[in-house]
């Protein structure tokens, strides 16, 4: 499992398992996991089975692929670096997508309807983290759970509660998906180089039933609301319901943190507002 942060590469990091070295890539800010203890307790968490269908994101130098392949028979694992890859595919146990995560389709990956949900797991690259969150919504209704170590603030964020400061556009559109939970606190010593950040592993295990909103309106609402953090709802989220007709009752003296996961669903399920994706107007970029 490998870490990329915007933290650069410090040093030559060792393969513990498979000998060889490897030299972090400057453009991938790669640190490697390295903490036996750690490895141990993250495993015991994701509890891996035979059988099961799981991708990891990000492998690295394996530490966390080679326990996960021992207990699952077979392991999809995603890698973009080009010499890890390589590695990785001598592994008889794995199959290696080398390629950039955005772009890969995980239904694909997912077993047949009926034949069981995929598992993923992965330390995700810091720097691109939300982006990979968001691209793996749309296939949450075939992924039974996603274990991942990211940046520990970011895990603040997806997990906040509303009228704190680490509440917003993270939290809103996870939550609203899946049901998450910090589990694991993994400090800057776990990896060889260190970080300058802690980390932290998140279990995320999507919503039987989650509200069925416009994944699109949901994501315009919630951009808008928190466009201006700091101001009351009435100058952002107000004009913005204001000039699509909205007559509803919807609270717009409080700020965007102040308003609960399950208010903006409800406001994204009001029938007035459910357009088609053309009609609407851009939103202004969060803060």
């Amino acid at each position: 499992m490998s870490h990329r942060s915007s933290d650069g590469p410090r040093t030559t990091t060792r393969s513990g398992e498979r000998g060889g070295t490897h030299v972090p890539r400057k453009r991938f800010g790669q640190h490697f996991l390295a903490d036996v203890s750690v490895i141990d307790a993250i495993v015991r968490a994701i509890d891996p089975r035979p059988g099961q269908a799981m991708v990891e994101i990000g492998p690295g130098l394996a530490a966390l692929t080679q326990p996960l392949a021992e207990r699952l028979g077979r392991l999809t694992v995603i890698e973009l670096d080009r010499d890890l890859a390589a590695r990785l595919r001598r592994h008889p146990q794995l199959e290696v997508i080398e390629a950039d995560v955005l772009k890969v389709d995980f239904a694909g990956l997912a077993p047949a309807p009926g034949a069981g949900k995929l598992r993923v797991v992965g330390n995700l690259p810091y720097n691109i983290s939300s982006p990979i969150l968001f691209h793996l919504l749309p296939f949450a209704q075939r992924i039974e759970d996603q274990h991942f170590m990211l940046q520990k603030e970011v895990i603040d964020r997806m997990v906040a509660a509303p009228a704190t400061s680490d509440y917003g556009r993270l939290s809103v559109m996870l939550q609203w998906r899946y049901e998450m939970e910090d589990i694991l606190f993994v400090p800057p010593e776990a990896f060889e180089p260190p970080p300058r950040v802690d980390s932290a592993v998140v279990r995320m295990a999507p919503r039987a039933a989650p509200a069925a909103v416009d994944p699109a309106l949901l994501s315009e609402i919630v951009q808008v609301a928190f466009s201006q953090r700091r101001k009351l709802l009435r100058h952002t989220l107000g004009k913005w319901l204001e000039q699509r007709g909205f007559a509803g009752s919807f609270d717009l003296q409080r700020r965007a943190e102040e308003v609960p996961v399950d208010e903006y669903l409800a406001l994204a399920l009001t029938p007035a507002l459910s357009q088609k994706e053309g009609e609407r107007t851009p939103s202004p970029r969060p803060e």
